[in-house]
Formats: C-alpha cells, structure tokens, sequence
C-alpha cells in the first residue's frame, strides 16, 4: 500500500464547521441561562477556547463557571448544569457526517487501510464522540484536551501514530488547514493534504485560517478524492 494510515481533521474535514451564526444562538441562549450579558459571555467563551481545548478546565460547566466568576455573576448548579446540557446538545447535532465521509472511511478499512483522527477541541466533543457514526470508523482518535496539547504540536501526532503503531512517513493527512495543522503534520513527516469544499459559506465561519488560502501543496475538494491518492 501507499500509505499505511489516513488520518483526518474533524471540524471542516470529516464535518462541517459550526455555524458561527448557529453557534452565536447557542451561546446567547447559554447567557440567558446563567444571567449575563451575552456579548460578554461570548467573548470570554471564544478568548477561553485555547484553554478548553488543552484541557485547562475538567469539564464545560467547569468553564461556564469560570465565565460567571470573571464576569462577578454567582451561578448556581442548576443553571450551570442547564448551560452545559445546552451546550451538548448543540455538539451532539452539529456532528453530522458530510455526505461521503462515512463512506470512504468504510472503503479505507475494508481496504486494510488504518483511520485516524487528531481534533483540536473540548471535553465536549468527546462526551458525544462514542454516539457518532465515526466511532466505529476510526482506529484511533486523539483529542486535544485529553492529551493536553493542540496542532501544530508534534507531539499530537506522535501520539496517534503512536497508538495506531505506523511511522508517520506513512500517514496521509486530510484537512482544513485550522490550527496550521498541515504545516504541523509535514513537519513529523506525514503527507499532508487540504480539502476546501467549494459550496463553504466562509461567512459563518468563526474564523478563516490561512492555510486554507495560501497552501501551496495537495489540494482536494471532496473527502471522496482521498480515494484517488492512496492507489
């Protein structure tokens, strides 16, 4: 074989990316929960998001709780408990699989091929992991805030080729090009890949990053096309 790994991005490669104006929603229905200003609540959940997604704080309610002592707002329990349901809720809908992800992940292990995944994200992400159709498509599936370190970290990398046991020569990475994470998969040796869909509405996006413009290497517009660079 080509490659003895695929391994994939999540958030903008294996799904979309949360709406930034879904998300935004979310978020003011959180504030109205806990009884604080909603812009100042959301701008202190998207200045916090480095320090959810290496694990800083245990848990969501554990930063909602941390938003409330900033902003001098006393929370109780049960609205902390009511905001993070919310929030997980919201995660648990927005992991839906881009048409042909489940697909070509199926043809991957059918094809003796091992699946990875290496995300950059928050505890919440892995409360609904084991519910989505990727679990049982995926061999190895590294997340930030377990592991305590994001892309373009080396050491993120080496974790999964690590536990998947393949050398990282013989990775191909897919994704998006967030958190320069295929500057950061080239530099351990693996074979990176950018996948920009066309039909994107990169207005929602919370933020454009600047691989997905400016990278000079593969690019594909399909999770499908994968197939065509293993052969």
């Amino acid at each position: 074989m080509k490659y003895a790994a695929v391994v994939f991005d999540l958030f903008g490669t294996l799904i979309d990316k949360f709406s930034l104006r879904e998300g935004t929603k979310m978020l003011e229905q959180i504030a109205s929960v806990l009884s604080v200003s909603s812009d100042d609540f959301i701008e202190l959940y998207f200045s916090t998001y480095n320090e959810g997604a290496l694990g800083v704080f245990k848990n969501t309610e554990a930063k909602f709780e941390y938003i409330c002592q900033k902003l001098g707002v006393p929370s109780k329990h049960t609205q902390i408990e009511l905001a993070a349901q919310i929030h997980l809720d919201y995660t648990r809908r927005s992991i839906t699989p881009r048409p042909d992800s489940t697909e070509v992940l199926s043809y991957l292990k059918s094809s003796g091929h091992k699946t990875g995944l290496i995300s950059d994200c928050s505890d919440v992400v892995v409360k609904v992991w084991q519910n989505t159709p990727f679990a049982s498509l995926i061999d190895v599936a590294v997340f930030s805030c377990l592991v305590g370190f994001t892309k373009p970290d080396s050491r993120i990398y080496h974790v999964l080729t690590e536990q998947l046991k393949v050398e990282p020569q013989s990775c191909l990475y897919i994704g998006d090009g967030g958190s320069q994470e295929l500057t950061g998969a080239a530099q351990v040796g693996m074979h990176p890949v950018l996948i920009r869909v066309p039909d994107e509405d990169i207005t929602d996006m919370y933020r454009l990053d600047a691989e997905r413009e400016n990278w000079n290497g593969t690019v594909i517009s399909s999770l499908k096309e994968v197939l065509t660079l293993i052969e």
